[in-house]
């Protein structure tokens, strides 16, 4: 029975939208959008992009007179643009350039370019949304061409000059972040670069001019195909060449650890053992850095998500799955303390990351090297803390460093005068809560350090489902 109801987040484009069926999520295509999607489908466009692995591969269920129906493959986990790391930005933003390119050397464009269209899966971003191809139309230019400015290029020459949470700014800002807004929060000498000066401030000038054209008198400008290739050419490899200037505290992390050696293979085997032994499927590592304790449990895993408050262990993290082909992990930035938010209409177009991670339901959470920073940096109380966890996870293996440990007293000497009021830092504390909400399954100290390993499995009453 198909239930087709509407997805919270396709409602902008006319010619169709995305509904979830008995769980499946499906796409109708409606009568207004059969002429270009019959045209791409025997110009092989559909066919020969997935192929290439840059747009995401969907079968056609149904066809009448009222719609089409096709059904895209199954991503498990989605991941917005506020969410990715610089570098994974980047990837997207050449990938919608790509695109563009093959779509007007086929006699095609790409009538949106919204970083929203765009998501990680399988180690790499994938363009999402099938019906985003239109006709090309000779010596008009590309429609889309402003939006990529305030969802690609702009975010990224934000970040390029102060730093990568400058492309937070796109949870606030989802239809992209406004051209004058770009042009104000650039460097001065910026107006003095050719290139951004004809494609950030210039633009700003212009939309200045004319955004009191209420009757639409402004002239549409011409351009020629390859006036046009030559854009795309010149946009694709100044974002090639960006990069970031800022450095990070946990980007090498585990160069700087107060384990010794044998203390992180011995966390390493007990891990190793706990998950292996609970054949889990997928699994999230909350504070993941760069991913090196995910890459060493002896397991495969459909699904791996590792995520990490620092751009640059994510980047990192991205850079090494690249290097390895690996396919089965997704890297991406969350602030644990702030995870992201539901937004956009109803707040409702994107779902929030607790909403998605509780939907998703991994088996077993990670949460190494997290809990004193969430207790003593964020003041988050144990109990507030054993809640969060046990709402997306069957199984938690959490580490404890005791007070004893140096990160823990760097952490507890920040708090100056204030120190006496974290004594309930403790790990009989820890226990107390957390068992209010799990139930213990096994608990190893590491040897030779002040650390203290929890298997705990979700209580009954705690499950959502």
């Amino acid at each position: 029975m198909t239930t087709n109801t509407r997805h919270s987040s396709s409602f902008r484009d006319p010619s169709g939208y995305i509904f979830i069926d008995e769980g499946i999520l499906k796409r109708s295509i409606s009568p207004i959008y059969f002429k270009q999607y019959e045209a791409l489908k025997k110009a092989k466009i559909f066919e020969n992009l997935s192929k290439a692995g840059v747009l995401i591969p969907h079968t056609e269920l149904s066809v009448s007179d009222k719609e089409i129906v096709i059904q895209p493959e199954q991503i498990p986990f989605i991941t917005y643009p506020y969410e990715w790391s610089f570098n994974q930005y980047k990837e997207a933003a050449l990938l919608t350039l790509k695109l563009q390119k093959y779509c007007l050397e086929h006699g095609f464009s790409l009538k949106d370019a919204t970083a929203f269209n765009i998501t990680f899966h399988k180690g790499k971003a994938v363009f999402v949304d099938t019906l985003s191809f239109d006709f090309y139309e000779e010596n008009t230019p590309w429609r889309a061409y402003k939006q990529f400015i305030t969802h690609f290029l702009g975010p990224l020459v934000l970040a390029h000059f102060h730093g990568a949470q400058s492309l937070k700014l796109m949870s606030n800002f989802i239809d992209g972040i406004p051209v004058n807004m770009l042009s104000s929060m650039l460097p001065f000498k910026t107006k003095l670069n050719p290139f951004l000066y004809s494609n950030i401030h210039l633009l700003a000038k212009f939309e200045d001019k004319h955004n009191e054209d209420y009757k639409g008198e402004t002239k549409q400008s011409k351009l020629s195909k390859k006036a046009q290739l030559n854009i795309i050419t010149s946009l694709y490899d100044y974002i090639k060449k960006l990069s970031l200037k800022e450095h990070s505290e946990w980007g090498n992390y585990y160069d700087k650890t107060n384990y010794s050696d044998a203390a992180f293979i011995e966390k390493a085997n007990i891990i190793n053992n706990w998950v292996t032994n609970l054949n889990a499927k997928s699994i999230i590592d909350v504070g993941g850095n760069d991913g090196t304790f995910v890459r060493q449990i002896n397991h495969n895993f459909e699904l791996a998500l590792v995520c990490d408050i620092d751009n640059n262990a994510v980047d990192f993290n991205h850079k090494t799955l690249k290097s390895k082909k690996e396919s089965n992990m997704l890297p991406f930035v969350l602030d644990a303390l702030n995870p992201s938010p539901a937004v956009g209409f109803e707040n409702k177009e994107r779902q929030s990351f607790i909403e998605r991670i509780t939907k998703y339901a991994p088996d077993v959470t990670l949460a190494l090297a997290v809990i004193h920073h969430m207790t003593l940096s964020g003041n988050v109380p144990f109990e507030m803390s054993a809640h969060f966890f046990a709402s997306f996870s069957e199984h938690l293996i959490i580490e404890f460093p005791k007070r004893e440990d140096s990160w823990v007293q760097r952490l507890l000497n920040t708090k100056g005068e204030f120190k006496a009021h974290f004594d309930f830092y403790t790990i009989a504390n820890f226990e107390s809560c957390y068992l209010n909400h799990f139930e213990l399954i096994e608990k190893k100290p590491i040897e030779n350090s002040h650390r203290v390993m929890f298997l705990l499995r979700r209580k009954s009453n705690e499950r959502k489902d």
